[in-house]
């Protein structure tokens, strides 16, 4: 019997055979994408087994159109019904289109239409070098989504659904037009157009032809979330300023508020603010937002530990059908939150700056900002800040001397008020009456010192404002502080003292013992002028306490606010002491008021203003009522 060899020919085959039957179980293999679908098919199912609405999602890879997956695309139509048609475009990838100028680097997704990254070209995170630039949007931190409710009542999400892009130019201005094609002359748009120079981004949404396949019967869903990032160096001192604003039905302006799980439901909203402390995002519409539901979450739980974002917005806003479908005009804002940036667009939106209500505001929009912006343009801004404190104050020192020289006054009538506090010691409204002849008698006003007290309040409540919400300050370095907008920390601790901090800042420790000398100058003067009062003997004691706890208050507090405003009371405070002195030693003569008080005795009193009149009408009963009741 021959015995059979392999010859080369035999190998040949077996080695062909070989190769077929993997080819064919590679190819029987299901791929990525039918992987994909599978899975999200699967969870769709599990998740709306007992709904009559169908959420769907759409594979992140194009779909392909061969004739192999015909079958697949037949299973998509009957889930996304007509928006099958976008997942069929060569467009259906998860790329990005960007969209640049000088200022700002935005990306938009094909996938979902929206932006994925807003980058602030010029300005860095933390301190100055650090090479990290601002970024608002990036690494999925944001999403906005429409929910579109189709005629045979399936809810499909636009974020998940994929876009064409179109990119063109009209002059200098770049403009993306997004289409979500439900057809070739059906789809929902968005367009966006960003011109030179400019932080604001046009953002139109509308839609063509979708009256046949979506339910019109109620308005969409238009939801933006944000988590910010930390972009500042203090993360207490960012996390105070960073709120959710809005504008809402004729012009009134609020925020939610910072604490956990915050909500806000709003009628007629213009705009809607995710503000950080030095930067924001706006959303801006002309047609305005019929409801708005507005949510604010905070992210730091302990401000001693670092952290990667701050708070988490989100905002749900209907958008209303006309003639059966959608047309809104609207902007994105993301840039500085800069008062004179903001307001250049006539939109409103520099209300976001918390630059205080009444009063307060209207001496920073028409006094602070106008004054400290021309100092700032030409010199350094801790000089700036310093000769900027020096006007306010030589302003303000007319006003100052008023209120020491009603301090001189009632330190002269001090003894004669002192003898009419003992004449009269148990008779308190008698003793009322007859210090208030002797105040109209000597020509002196016993409210003289305090108003002029109280028309400086709202000046450094307005500077509390101010300084923290100066843009122009921020990473300027001044002196020892390398950031003015932030505290000015010249050693770290290895531990953390509660309300103090784990730095010390040498800032406010100056303004703290400025002000010590300064109290303990005035308080001797305040306690001789001020008349002993029934009930309060310990006012005296007070004082002195008041000497030592209101530096303390200071040192402690404005650790960790922004050295500029520290500078600014540190500067204000050695001004005011200045300014005292000379007063004081040259311009208020004791001998003087004492000859002039005797020289007003003489002459005929004047008459009593329409509150003096009415506190000794008052007093004059008080006693009337006492004498009636001793009678009884």
């Amino acid at each position: 019997m021959e015995e059979k060899k392999l010859d080369l020919n035999t190998i040949i085959g077996f080695v062909l055979i070989f190769g077929i039957l993997m080819w064919m179980m590679y190819q029987n293999q299901p791929t990525k994408e039918q992987l994909a679908a599978d899975k999200s098919k699967k969870e769709q199912a599990a998740s709306v087994s007992n709904k009559k609405v169908t959420q769907v999602s759409v594979p992140v890879n194009s779909i392909d159109t061969s004739s192999a997956n015909v079958a697949q695309i037949d299973k998509l139509k009957k889930s996304l019904g007509n928006f099958a048609y976008s997942a069929t475009l060569s467009s259906a990838k998860d790329t990005v289109t960007t969209l640049e100028n000088e200022l700002v680097r935005i990306k938009i997704s094909n996938k979902g239409g929206y932006i994925v990254e807003a980058v602030l070209k010029n300005f860095e995170k933390f301190k100055k070098g650090s090479g990290k630039m601002v970024e608002l949007i990036k690494d999925n931190n944001s999403q906005l989504n429409i929910q579109l409710i189709t005629n045979d009542n399936h809810t499909l999400n636009t974020k998940d659904l994929f876009f064409e892009p179109s990119l063109t130019k009209v002059g200098a201005n770049q403009i993306l037009t997004m289409r979500l094609k439900a057809g070739a002359n059906e789809f929902l748009e968005y367009q966006y157009e960003l011109k030179p120079k400019e932080y604001m981004v046009g953002f139109n949404l509308r839609s063509q032809g979708l009256n046949k396949v979506l339910n019109t019967s109620k308005p969409l869903d238009l939801e933006w979330d944000l988590k910010t990032f930390r972009t500042e160096k203090s993360i207490s001192y960012e996390n105070r300023y960073t709120l959710l604003n809005y504008e809402y039905d004729d012009e009134k302006f609020n925020n939610v508020s910072d604490g956990e799980n915050q909500e806000e439901t709003l009628d007629k909203v213009k705009f809607i603010a995710y503000k950080q402390h030095f930067f924001s995002s706006v959303l801006i519409t002309d047609t305005p937002f019929a409801k708005a539901i507005l949510k604010s979450n905070k992210l730091v739980l302990d401000e001693n530990k670092d952290t990667i974002f701050i708070k988490q917005f989100n905002s749900k806003v209907p958008l209303a059908f006309s003639n059966g479908e959608i047309n809104y005009k609207m902007n994105w804002y993301f840039g500085p939150s800069d008062y004179k940036t903001l307001k250049k667009y006539d939109k409103n939106i520099e209300k976001i700056i918390p630059l205080g209500w009444g009063i307060f505001g209207w001496i920073n929009k028409f006094i602070f900002i106008p004054l400290f912006g021309f100092l700032s343009s030409f010199i350094a801004y801790g000089i700036a800040i310093i000769i900027f404190t020096i006007i306010i104050k030589i302003a303000m020192s007319p006003i100052t001397y008023k209120s020491f020289l009603s301090q001189a006054k009632m330190k002269v009538l001090r003894p004669e008020i002192n003898e009419l506090n003992e004449k009269f010691k148990k008779e308190p409204a008698k003793k009322q009456q007859e210090t208030m002849k002797l105040y109209n008698k000597a020509g002196v006003n016993p409210m003289a010192g305090c108003i002029p007290a109280l028309i400086q309040l709202p000046f450094m409540y307005a500077s509390f404002q101010f300084f923290p919400s100066a843009f122009e300050l921020r990473q300027k370095s001044f002196l020892w502080a390398d950031d003015l907008s932030s505290f000015d920390e010249i050693m770290k601790l290895p531990f953390h003292i509660p309300l103090y901090g784990s730095h010390i800042s040498l800032f406010p420790i100056l303004a703290a013992i400025a002000i010590f000398f300064y109290m303990k100058m005035t308080s001797g003067d305040q306690q001789m002028a001020a008349p002993a009062q029934e009930g309060m003997p310990d006012m005296a004691k007070l004082m002195k306490i008041m000497i030592y706890v209101s530096p303390i208050m200071m040192l402690i507090f404005f650790n960790s606010y922004g050295a500029g405003l520290s500078l600014y009371n540190f500067i204000s405070n050695l001004i005011t002491i200045g300014i005292m002195l000379v007063i004081k030693n040259y311009i208020v003569d004791n001998d003087k008021i004492h000859a002039q008080i005797q020289e007003n005795k003489l002459k005929e009193p004047k008459k009593l203003g329409k509150f003096q009149r009415k506190m000794q009408e008052i007093m004059e009963q008080a006693e009337a009522q006492k004498a009636q009741q001793k009678k009884k």
